[in-house]
């Protein structure tokens, strides 16, 4: 009697330890600008990161709205093979002062469309690079995104960063600091985008690692103590 229930519980753990394993590449899965950082009132290019979440369906679409209450002047988009790129411009509220002169619309969405052959498929992702500026005296920009799958859904990733919160669905955001500070700099924003990028990749190796050690080490003293009850 006891060596079965030692049995259902050694399942039980072990089936728990897998659950963790999965985990941490789910709770990451969502679209995300790199680097996260720039300065305001300078150039800078970011790129969108889209995984494809669904198992049964691929990413045809992406939506990434830049506010017009924040406008950027100048948005150029790089190419993407297989995807069609269209930048919408919207009428400001406040025109934007230039050496030019006035700037009286700016690009308020670009839609990202992919050829059939050249959709998001279902365990990989796909890079959509920016270029932007000026930027805005702000302290950031929130992008929101909309990610349209081929069966139909798409997938909000609107929800703004909140304090204490974790947001179910978070848009991209670009943090941005005064010129001169050690944040704004772009080494420093260069250098912060590929460890960030390492990071991920590490801390993602180091938990399934240490989550692949605990569920050894459980199998091993399960089975330890089920030698031990046979040989009582």
């Amino acid at each position: 009697m006891r060596l079965t229930q030692l049995a259902r519980a050694g399942v039980a753990v072990v089936a728990a330890a897998a659950a963790a394993l999965a985990f941490p590449a789910a709770a990451g899965a969502h679209v995300t600008v790199n680097p996260g950082t720039a300065t305001q009132g300078g150039y800078t290019k970011v790129t969108f990161r889209v995984p494809n979440e669904k198992d049964t369906a691929s990413t045809v679409k992406l939506e990434i709205a830049i506010p017009t209450d924040k406008p950027v002047a100048s948005v150029s988009l790089k190419p993407v093979a297989g995807w069609t790129a269209v930048a919408e411009k919207g009428k400001l509220a406040t025109p934007i002062k230039t050496d030019d002169g006035e700037i009286t619309e700016a690009v308020s969405k670009i839609t990202w469309t992919a050829d059939p052959a050249s959709a998001i498929k279902p365990g990989t992702f796909q890079e959509f690079d920016v270029s932007l500026g000026p930027l805005p005296e702000a302290d950031q920009i929130v992008f929101k995104a909309l990610q349209t799958y081929s069966d139909g859904e798409i997938v909000r990733w609107i929800d703004e960063p909140a304090a204490g919160a974790e947001a179910e669905h978070p848009a991209p955001v670009l943090k941005l600091s005064k010129a001169g500070t050690a944040a704004g700099s772009t080494a420093a924003q260069d250098a912060a985008a590929t460890m960030n990028d390492g990071a991920d990749d590490t801390d993602g190796t180091a938990i399934t690692l240490a989550v692949a050690g605990l569920v050894l080490g459980l199998a091993g003293l399960l089975v330890g103590v089920l030698a031990y009850r046979r040989a009582a």
